[in-house]
């Protein structure tokens, strides 16, 4: 009788489809994998305890390395909550330009997501498909904002500067209508009804409703199992409220729901984009806000829809400083990256980078 031994196989914490300084310790049987230990921290920065040292305002640039491909919607959770906390009216200009500029900052979240992916697969044209769409909403949000990634753009009480000029708002339209139409277009062609990236994926990573809530899964890895929560319709906040979007949901649970879900959500950013545009109002772009932001004291949670899921700000006041006592951030790619080792146990090795990819995490927001 043969006799086999297992083997033990690092991957990462530097390795390009871990995505970031992540390591697995995968034990194989064969080609089976029988146990995954997966190993964080790497990029551990202590991003909460040095904020108890930080004014509120100088704690912004620290949620753009969180999440850092949709820094947008980190930037904006934490002035949302400390809005919420003093009970800063937001002038109507501004919530539809952050609207706006959190809308086109998840579509290209959702672009670097699908071009890496299929890179992981082993397809390199959609790779440079979706940077190629996502390098022009990031140039978009450059003229906005100034940066290219970390923006910064959010403010207490507005946003840091108006649209650059009056073009902007005809051009963004421009493109969310042809190139990025086109270029969802070309997806579903060459990849969608591919038969190759259908038998990789439909099956693959599977797992039911009552799993994804035990381990607290939200955004995608939630809805693609038949559970239509989003924060965004569930807990309405800035003004989403005004805008005719739908929440994509499937029921497979597998790696093709999470792939078409995220494709189809591209679609319904777009359609509050273009809203947003038809409404944007004239006036001024920030509110009345104190020169020293010192909240009373008390406590305060909300809870925004990033790309990868529910992000969550609390904040702990004592009304006499200008520092938090106390900030914690629920991130939802900590939360969804739980999940990993019982996917991965039981199934082939050769899974194991498309089950990871498919969770979609930034280590910038999992080691906070």
């Amino acid at each position: 009788m043969l006799r086999t031994e297992e083997y033990v196989l690092n991957v990462g914490p530097q390795h390009p489809s871990t995505h970031g300084v992540f390591r697995i310790i995968v034990k194989l049987d064969g080609e089976t994998v029988v146990d995954a230990e997966p190993v964080i921290g790497y990029l551990h920065r202590g991003t909460e305890k040095l904020a108890e040292n930080l004014t509120y305002t100088q704690i912004i640039p620290y949620t753009d390395r969180m999440d850092y491909l949709s820094a947008m919607i980190g930037n904006y959770s934490l002035v949302y909550a400390v809005e919420t906390l003093m009970g800063i009216e937001v002038p109507e200009r501004a919530e539809y330009l952050r609207v706006i500029a959190m809308e086109l900052n998840r579509i290209a979240s959702h672009l670097v997501w699908f071009g890496t992916f299929l890179l992981d697969l082993g397809a390199i044209t959609p790779f440079l498909y979706a940077f190629r769409e996502r390098e022009k909403i990031v140039n978009f949000l450059a003229e906005l904002s100034g940066a290219r990634l970390t923006y910064s753009y959010m403010r207490i009480g507005g946003v840091k500067w108006d649209i650059p000029d009056e073009t902007w708002p005809a051009r963004v339209k421009s493109f969310l209508e042809n190139d990025l139409e086109r270029t969802m277009q070309e997806f579903y062609d060459l990849v969608v009804g591919n038969e190759i990236v259908q038998a990789r994926l439909k099956g693959v990573g599977r797992y039911d409703r009552e799993t994804a809530i035990r381990y607290g899964l939200t955004g995608v890895n939630l809805r693609c199992t038949g559970v239509p929560y989003d924060v965004r319709r569930a807990k309405p906040y800035s003004i989403y409220d005004r805008f005719d979007f739908r929440i994509p949901v499937r029921s497979e649970g597998d790696l093709w729901a999470r792939m078409n879900l995220r494709l189809e959500e591209i679609v319904e950013s777009k359609r509050i984009v273009l809203q947003a545009l038809e409404g944007l109002p004239e006036g001024p772009v920030m509110g009345k806000v104190p020169k020293l932001i010192r909240p009373p004291a008390g406590e305060v949670y909300v809870s925004v829809e990033m790309p990868r899921g529910e992000q969550g700000v609390y904040i702990l006041s004592d009304g006499k400083s200008p520092h938090p006592y106390r900030i914690h951030f629920r991130r939802p790619s900590f939360h969804n990256l739980q999940i990993l080792r019982e996917l991965l146990i039981g199934e082939n090795v050769a899974n194991m980078i498309a089950i990871l990819g498919g969770i979609d995490i930034v280590l910038g927001e999992v080691d906070a």
